[in-house]
């Protein structure tokens, strides 16, 4: 090959990475969206602070349904006051924080939403992880820390977080909210803390075979072949006693 055919090659070659790169990025772009969450007053202790929530539709075929999010340490369902969010949708709370959910956006429409907070508490930074639901069924987990996405360079799907200034100077905690029971399941897939043991309760076979005096039949049965081995001992003494010897 001459050097013009190699210098044509090696332009050709260099044109096709170039637009294999360009779709690659154009493909990968969507697939690490993030979902995000800001606020004006991020700082420590700040009170009644309005959080902004973003998540971007991902699907070509379905529409977002719900959002929930799992509250970091030191904020509480009960801490939390929705405001707006899209059409008729509907705030519930869970056991670890609260969904977003209703009729299915369109294709492509991305979900915002606003909720209050009592209370930030205080730390440098809150991480909301997020599930993110589509009317076929997908859910979108954006659950992983900065640096724990695919090889570290950002690929996953990262949780949203703020990051908080420091706190004002005199600001203090205010008196914890009082506790609510969740008004929802939280969903199977993320990982709730896990129940203390129930105690331990006979099993519904036991309970039939119990009679009201506490005593299995089996019990009762050996107390009666006990009794009727002492009597029958008896008898033979009594009896032999009143042999009269040969």
């Amino acid at each position: 090959m001459s050097r013009h055919g190699k210098a044509r090659t090696a332009r050709r070659l260099t044109t096709v990475s170039a637009v294999l790169v360009a779709g690659v990025v154009a493909t990968a772009g969507p697939a690490y969206a993030h979902t995000e969450v800001e606020a004006k007053d991020a700082r420590a202790l700040a009170q009644n602070v309005t959080l902004d929530f973003h998540a971007a539709s991902e699907s070509s075929s379905a529409g977002i349904t719900k959002l929930e999010v799992v509250l970091p340490k030191g904020i509480t369902p009960s801490d939390i006051t929705y405001d707006q969010g899209p059409k008729g949708w509907k705030f519930n709370t869970t056991s670890r924080g609260y969904t977003v959910s209703g009729t299915k956006l369109a294709v492509g429409e991305d979900a915002e939403f606003s909720v209050t907070v009592r209370q930030l508490p205080d730390a440098k930074e809150l991480v909301f992880k997020t599930l993110q639901t589509y009317s076929d069924g997908r859910i979108d987990r954006w659950i992983d820390l900065d640096d724990s996405g695919d090889d570290g360079h950002g690929h996953g799907h990262p949780a949203p977080t703020l990051k908080l200034e420091p706190a004002e100077p005199g600001a203090t905690p205010v008196s914890p909210s009082p506790t609510g029971e969740a008004t929802t399941a939280a969903p199977s897939s993320a990982a709730p803390s896990e129940p203390s043991d129930p105690p331990a309760t006979p099993s519904a076979k036991q309970a039939d075979d119990e009679p009201d005096g506490g005593m299995a039949p089996a019990a009762w049965a050996g107390t009666g072949a006990a009794v009727l081995l002492v009597l029958g001992g008896g008898v033979w003494w009594f009896k032999r006693r009143g042999t009269p010897a040969p």
